[in-house]
């Protein structure tokens, strides 16, 4: 059976101006998992990624970490990933959500950012009310009756995650990898909690707290069978612990 190992994006830039870039700290976490791996002989046979910066730039972390502790390149001389070959890595059905226009229409006067920041700055913590608002958001796209709204509803968006994991079946069929290969896919947490939702037989509303809950760098194991997916772990973030709790974060 082959392993898909989907990975959520190291920490992004919650709050700022633009969220698509790893913080310092989300590189960081994409190394850890890239030492983790290898130091762990945690072999890897073929790495993808979503096509946002935060995913790519997660990929290129964990490679150069993983490379560095060990000798792992080359898979019955394929290569493993080709940082400088996109189009040979790069999945765009591996996307997360837009999540500026779910933050947008669950508000018209949310249409500007001077609007949001306006709306926050009567918090205390603008950090928190900015949460809650995303919270808000998340709630009206999930729940069902506004999906006209959208430019991707959360049925389409749920639909696009189940293809994405289908491509890395036609993707690993590609390669010719064996039956025993694994397959490593950074992508957000949108994606994980849909695939994961559906392979537990849940609906949109599972996914949102799955969502919630998924770690920065922490990995969701899926095996591919003939006959289907089956679901073996959720979440899994040891490799943050090396130096304490303070490598673990959620945005």
């Amino acid at each position: 059976m082959t392993t898909i190992l989907l990975a959520r994006h190291g920490q992004a830039s919650f709050g700022q101006e633009n969220y698509d870039q790893l913080s310092e700290l989300g590189g960081i976490q994409a190394q850890m998992l890239g030492q983790h791996y290898a130091t762990t002989q945690r072999r890897i046979d073929a790495i993808f990624t979503g096509s946002l910066v935060r995913q790519r730039d997660s990929a290129r972390h964990f490679w150069e970490s993983y490379q560095s502790s060990i000798d792992a390149g080359h898979n019955n001389g394929t290569p493993i990933i080709n940082i400088n070959e996109p189009d040979s890595y790069v999945l765009p059905q591996f996307d997360e959500f837009n999540h500026k226009d779910v933050f947008v229409k669950s508000d018209p006067a949310f249409g500007s950012r001077a609007a949001i920041a306006a709306e926050i700055a009567k918090s205390e913590v603008p950090s928190t009310r900015l949460a809650e608002l995303f919270d808000q958001a998340m709630q009206r796209w999930h729940g069902g009756d506004n999906d006209q709204d959208y430019i991707e509803s959360w049925p389409q968006f749920n639909q696009r995650a189940q293809l994405a994991l289908e491509q890395i079946r036609a993707k690993v069929a590609s390669l010719n990898l064996d039956q025993d290969s694994t397959v490593l896919v950074f992508t957000s947490g949108g994606v994980i909690a849909a695939i994961t939702a559906q392979l537990l037989k849940q609906g949109s509303q599972t996914a949102y707290r799955l969502n919630r809950s998924l770690v920065n760098t922490g990995v969701t194991s899926v095996t591919l069978k003939e006959q289907g997916a089956r679901l073996m772990s959720l979440n899994e973030y040891s490799h943050l612990f090396s130096d304490g709790k303070r490598f673990v974060t959620w945005r």
